[in-house]
């Protein structure tokens, strides 16, 4: 008997609490044991949801107001607080307070069919439903029009006349707010309403694949920023790294806005090297003389960043031969 309760109590002080906050706003509570693999909680992440096919999400916590994506052959304690590692549980419903975590898009693609199951489909969909809503295309603002469009099919189906009026949407939730600034709520709930008409007879599956389909169009949108610094002295980064489904860009930052410097496709990525803090792109093709040499701040952004770019590229030249085929399918419908 003693031998069994002090098990038990064993037990429960390697319990903690985890809150994952999903792209749809919804979040999972699970009690986990605290030296749990990375890999085996996205594992019991991607079973609560019913997720079939989840090589394009991960789990991340926020560093710095960036993503940091987890190794998932990594221990989760390796990225949890130090209160959180220490708080012991005191009884089966007494945890402290739960390790926030974030269950998102880690690899993106240009074309939603290369997701095939529906479940997947549907959190990358509104994963960057959130994305949109920071995007800063100024040229492109019909675009936003047109995603709202196909948002709201997916969200309320066929539009209908005696349930679809007035103020049936929220813009806030659809559009950037700068869009909603510029033209007003008025303007965008008398005019969207014509284009979810539009979109009649669309299931919410494919309402779903032409939403993912135009937002990646959007230059700001299916892209990962990371701050870089131009040289170690520097305190503010002046420079920021964008992953991109295609490949690399820098854009030295001015104010609130970001100015494109260089946007290497993976095809002319000749090396990537990660050294300390130091961060270095040899261009394919350019002397080495040309290599393009940066800082990060902290050797471990350094491995973050290099695990990061590294699998994007592997898994971007191996999607290639399945996207060529997607397209021709797309090109005979």
């Amino acid at each position: 008997m003693n031998k069994l309760t002090f098990h038990n109590n064993r037990v429960m002080q390697d319990r903690r609490s985890v809150c994952i906050f999903l792209p749809n706003d919804d979040s999972l509570n699970i009690i986990i044991n605290v030296k749990i693999l990375c890999h085996e909680l996205l594992v019991q992440v991607c079973d609560l949801l019913r997720l079939k096919d989840c090589h394009l999400f991960g789990l991340s916590v926020i560093q710095n107001n960036e993503h940091v994506y987890m190794d998932l052959a990594q221990k989760l304690y390796k990225y949890c607080p130090k209160e959180w590692k220490k708080e012991a549980s005191k009884g089966i419903d007494q945890f402290g307070p739960p390790m926030i975590i974030h269950f998102r898009v880690q690899y993106y693609v240009e074309n939603g069919r290369l997701i095939s199951d529906r479940t997947a489909r549907y959190y990358y969909y509104w994963h960057l439903r959130k994305q949109v809503l920071h995007s800063q295309c100024v040229l492109r603002e019909e675009a936003y029009f047109l995603l709202t469009a196909f948002a709201l099919q997916a969200d309320l189906g066929d539009f209908k006349r005696n349930k679809h009026y007035g103020k049936y949407f929220e813009p806030e939730a659809y559009f950037p707010a700068w869009v909603v600034a510029k033209r007003g709520k008025d303007y965008i709930l008398k005019h969207v309403p014509n284009m979810h008409k539009d979109q009649f007879a669309l299931t919410a599956s494919e309402a779903h694949l032409k939403y993912i389909k135009e937002a990646v169009r959007l230059d700001d949108v299916a892209v990962h920023y990371y701050r870089l610094y131009k040289d170690k002295r520097e305190v503010e980064a002046s420079l920021t790294l964008g992953l991109t489904t295609r490949g690399i860009q820098i854009f030295q930052n001015l104010d609130e806005e970001k100015q494109l410097l260089y946007d290497f496709p993976w095809t002319n990525v000749g090396k990537l090297v990660f050294v300390g803090k130091k961060f270095e792109i040899l261009p394919d093709g350019l002397p080495s003389a040309r290599k393009l040499i940066y800082y990060t701040g902290c050797p471990l952004r350094s491995r973050h960043l290099l695990q990061l770019l590294s699998s994007s590229h592997r898994l971007y030249m191996n999607l290639q031969p399945v996207l060529r085929q997607v397209r021709r399918l797309e090109e005979n419908e």
